[in-house]
Parts: C-alpha cells; structure tokens; sequence
C-alpha cells in the first residue's frame, strides 16, 4: 500500500504544478502533508517535517548566502567580460545564443556547484534571450542538462557518494565514465543546436548591428521595446509565432514587453560597477571556489563569510549594504522558501518508509535472468529514481542494495557505481534540487513549464550516458 501510495503521491504533485493547478511551494507542502493523514500517520507530521528541514537547512543557508555573493559579484561587473564573450559569439543568432548557453553553464559547471552555475549563466543570458525573444524555457532546459552531465564530477557530489556508499574510490569510479560523459555533453550540444536551429526558424532572420564590435547594446537587455541603449535596432523576420512547446515562456511572462527591470543590472554604466576592485573579487572568488572544492570549510560557512566580505569591501555603506541584500532578497526568499518546501515533501516520503517501500519494489521486480547485467539495470533505475529522490537517498539507500544484488552474478560493485551516475542529467531538473529553484526562479519561468520541456530531452541525454557507457565497456 505503501508503495502505491508513494507512487500516487508524486504523480499528483507533477501533475498540478505541470497543469498549473497548484503553484510548486504550495503542492510541496500541502500534497504529502495530506497524503501523511491517509497513510495513517498524520500524528507524525511534525517530527517528518521537522526532520526535513533540519536535512535541508544547511543547503537552505547555502543557496541563501550563495545568492547574495554572486548577486553582489554580478553588481560589480566581476562576470562582465564573460558576458561579452559569449555575445560576441552568439552574434544575435538564436541557434548561437543556445549553444552558447549550453557552452557557458557547462564551463561554468566545473566548479561542482549547480547554483552558482545557474546564477552566472542565467544573468548572462537572460538579457538577450529576452531582446531576441527567445523561449526561455529552452534556456533553462539546456543549462539544467548540461550541469546535470558535469555533476558528475568527483567534487560534484553523486561521485562521490556512489563512492562513499560502495566503499570505493572516486576515480575508479569517475575516470573511466569520462568517454560516456563526454559523449553525454555532445548530445546536449548538438540538441542545444537543434533547439537553437529551431529557434532561428521561429523567429525568422535576426539582426543586431556591430553587436561583436559594441555588444552593449544588448547588455540592458530588460527596457521595453527594440532598441538598445544606441539606438541600434533588433529585427526579426515573419516567424515571430510562438513556440508550440513553450508558447508563454519566450517572454518570460511578458517581462521584455512589460519593462522588467531586474537584469538591467547587466547595463555596463550602472553604479554598481567596481572596476578598481575587479580583481580582488575575482581572486575572492577564485578563492572562495577552491576552498569549496577542497572541502576546507563546509560549503555554507564559506558563501556566508563570502558574502560578508564581498559586501563589506564592495559597499562600505551600510546603505549601500542594505540596498545589495534587498536587491537580491526576492531570489533568496523564493528560493529559501521552496527549499523549506521541499523538507515537507522529502521528509514525509522518508520518513512514512514510501521512499523505502517504492525502492525494494522496484529492485524485488527485476527478473533473475537480469541479474548479470545489473549495470544496465541500475543505469536504467537511476534516470527516474534520482528524479524522484534526493541523491542521498538514492546513492545511499538503493545503490547499495543494487551492489548487492550485482555482486551475487559476479557484477564488479564499481560497475554499478558508475551506473549509478547515468541519471544525473535529469536529476537536476528534479523538484527535490534546490538549485533548480534558483534557475527557474532567476529566469522568471514557471516550474511547470521547464518540466514539462526537459525531462523528455534529460531522460534522452541520460539514456545517450547508458548507451555510450555500455559501448564503450565502462557499465
């Protein structure tokens, strides 16, 4: 019973916020609380929740502080120049702005953080997406993708839990699934160009001039109407239609047309700029990144005190300080609050044992004739497991008893490790990632809409992982 129940409940919750009927905080909340009472357990609502949020709290300060420091390094003009590269590339060409976000969030990926990808790329992109009209939703679909391949990285987590749970080293685990993932991060790139070729097609033929020579004019980004900050026009052909997949998204819930301001922070004369201190920020943060990789400190002590330097030496008024955190606060809260969210859903599915029950059924329901290629079996597993489950859950509470099973037809444990990796480009667009939020909350993008975009194409990319893995004899 346990194990329908758990089913049911998570159809529901993708269900209403894909048809828009709930909003994703309020069906995170309301829909286990309601399915904790069915189960007979509601008594224990409160010490389910609790747990949750004590599970969640430290990724919660992370994601909080984490905002603040990159929300103030992009005040400053730190990622500028990064903008201007990836402009100059993408030349106002659709198919050029997706593969270029594609480029960037993988690039940007190598730190192992999926937040701070989806900040970075998000401010960069967003302003030309929404002078050009894109469909937003492709960006977030893109970059969630690529991230999720680059999560891969032994300082990314999954590796290093699959490591930890099956006794193992990491390299042994990340080394040899480098031709597989790589051949993953090809397919997200060439769907990028496809995405991006399609994009062209809606739109029609674009133009921006001199946009490589003066690629300001597409930095405000935000201001109503086609001109940019010289006067030089955007121009689309007769495509401009809507995108069948993403009719609303284009325009982030009209917010080129209705004058959004948010990511007019990207104006390269705004009083944010700091250019004397660019480069203590950029060693701040080369630093701050470092200490993250090298677990010196746990991840949110370090955006905390991250964010009090990058505000203390960038703003010494206290005004100014004042201003920088409130400029921020609408990410921090939304992004907090559905973290907060997210330990109602995690902790009732734990703590009632449906997470437990749905697993065992799944793994009891493999035929014994599958026993010997229980790597395949896992790298299938992973794509709609490490959806529906936090990555903890998944590496240390299935893997090994998929090890187990492996291990009785003689199937190397670090077979099943690597595997285990397969669904991680789905599993960042999963409503248990809290860096997801982030994305979609940053983009303006409904949460509905980026899933109901990515998953087919996520679950694709890690289906092309499995495939390659099993070509190439890593799985």
């Amino acid at each position: 019973m346990l194990t329908i129940l758990g089913f049911v409940m998570i159809a529901t919750f993708l269900v209403l916020i894909m048809m828009k009927k709930m909003t994703p905080m309020g069906a995170l909340v309301l829909i286990p609380a309601l399915f904790c009472v069915i189960v007979g357990k509601g008594a224990h609502l409160g010490d389910y929740v609790l747990k949750g949020v004590g599970d969640l709290a430290p990724t919660a300060a992370m994601l909080m502080f984490a905002i603040i420091y990159f929300g103030v390094m992009i005040d400053v003009g730190l990622f500028d120049p990064i903008v201007r590269v990836i402009l100059r590339f993408c030349k106002a060409d659709p198919m050029r702005v997706v593969v270029g976000t594609a480029i960037l969030a993988a690039i940007v990926s190598l730190d192992g953080d999926g937040s701070t990808t989806f900040m970075i790329t998000v401010s960069a992109m967003v302003p030309l997406y929404r002078r050009l009209k894109m469909s937003l939703v492709v960006m977030t679909g893109v970059a969630a993708m690529a991230n999720g391949v680059m999560n891969t990285l032994p300082w990314g987590g999954p590796t290093a839990r699959a490591a930890a749970a099956l006794k193992l080293d990491a390299s042994d685990i990340f080394v040899p699934m480098i031709p597989a993932l790589a051949a993953g991060l090809l397919f997200v790139f060439a769907l990028a160009y496809g995405l991006g070729l399609r994009e062209r097609k809606r739109l029609g033929t674009l133009t921006l001039e001199d946009v490589t020579a003066d690629p300001e004019t597409v930095l405000v980004g935000a201001g109503s109407g086609a001109k940019g900050r010289k006067g030089k026009k955007v121009t689309g052909g007769a495509g401009g239609g809507t995108d069948a997949e993403a009719p609303e998204t284009h325009g982030a819930a009209g917010a080129a047309e209705d004058g959004d301001d948010e990511h007019q922070g990207l104006d390269p004369n705004r009083a944010t700029l700091r250019p004397k201190l660019y480069w203590f920020n950029a060693a701040l943060t080369i630093a701050l990144l470092t200490m993250m990789i090298r677990e010196d400190l746990p991840i949110p002590v370090l955006f905390l005190l991250g964010a009090a330097i990058a505000l203390t030496v960038n703003f010494p008024s206290v005004a100014d300080q004042k201003a920088r955190i409130a400029a921020h606060s609408e990410n921090v809260v939304n992004v907090s609050g559905m973290v907060f969210a997210a330990a109602v859903f995690t902790g009732v599915l734990t703590g009632t044992g449906m997470v437990e029950h749905m697993a065992r059924w799944l793994v009891d329901g493999i035929p014994d004739g599958m026993g010997p290629h229980m790597g395949l079996v896992t790298g299938i597993l992973s794509i709609p497991l490490t959806y529906f489950m936090s990555n903890d859950g998944f590496y240390f509470g299935i893997v090994p008893i998929l090890a187990e099973a492996g291990a009785a037809h003689g199937v190397d444990p670090v077979e099943i490790a690597r595997a285990s990796l397969v669904g991680q480009a789905l599993h960042m667009s999963s409503p248990l990632v809290p860096a997801v939020y982030v994305l979609v909350g940053m983009a303006k993008v409904e949460f509905g809409d980026h899933t109901r975009f990515v998953v087919k194409w996520a679950a694709l990319t890690s289906l092309v992982v499995l495939g390659a893995g099993l070509l190439f004899g890593i799985i």
